[in-house]
């Protein structure tokens, strides 16, 4: 844990003075209010993070930490430790895409979930809340295994993997390429979400995409944006 951590702060000064330009609308991220049963402390530029360790015992029980730690840093752009996480904005536009470029590998996950996820009970999709691709290029929904990515064309370190969403079908781009591996079965609002542990380090791009979106998709607009 303590070696994720570490891996996961460095090189997190690059940016941000926290200020939001007026008129504008504030940049999607990794959104720590919606983290349960856990606590997370955004690290803005430099090694300040907050574990369950370091909270009293009587706060750590009440808020029912179960050894769980997550650190997101950049901006709210990386996660690290172990646990999930939901992106700030929910997916209200007809087709969306956003990417995760895999920094370190490990154990991790990504694809859409409701507010309702327990974001602790990884691997998520083992309940009707969330549905997401795993580290081993299964898609899975409700404990059900939806479709699987090509054993040749796992993510490796380095790689970017692409979603898609039209809410009917979550679909996987490698490093810009179609996995023709849809998956569906979710109801309801969803968010993008993530999740790692084992060492794994994401990084999260919901704007500036290493590649281009596939015709029709774009990326997360707020609901102010789409009316």
């Amino acid at each position: 844990m303590a070696t994720s951590v570490l891996c996961c702060l460095r090189c997190c000064r690059d940016g941000g003075t926290g200020h939001i330009p007026l008129k504008e609308m504030p940049a999607v991220q990794l959104d720590t209010q919606h983290m349960e049963m856990g606590f997370c402390k955004v690290a803005q530029a430099g090694l300040d993070f907050l574990h369950s360790s370091s909270l009293p015992t009587s706060a750590s029980q009440s808020a029912g930490i179960t050894g769980t730690d997550v650190v997101i840093v950049k901006n709210g752009r990386r996660i690290c430790g172990t646990g999930g996480c939901l992106a700030s904005a929910p997916l209200h536009q007809n087709k969306s895409y956003f990417e995760f470029k895999i920094q370190s590998t490990g154990i991790w996950g990504i694809g859409v979930a409701t507010q309702k996820v327990n974001l602790n009970q990884i691997p998520l999709g083992r309940d009707m809340h969330s549905l997401v691709m795993r580290n081993d290029g299964a898609l899975y929904h409700n404990n059900e295994e939806k479709n699987r990515l090509p054993a040749n064309s796992l993510p490796q370190e380095g790689d970017v993997v692409g979603i898609t969403y039209d809410h009917v079908e979550l679909n996987v781009y490698l490093n810009g390429k179609n996995m023709h591996c849809p998956a569906s079965g979710i109801r309801g609002t969803v968010y993008p979400v993530v999740y790692v542990d084992d060492s794994a380090i994401l990084d999260c791009q919901f704007s500036e995409f290493y590649h281009t979106p596939p015709p029709g998709f774009e990326k997360i607009l707020f609901e102010q944006q789409i009316f």
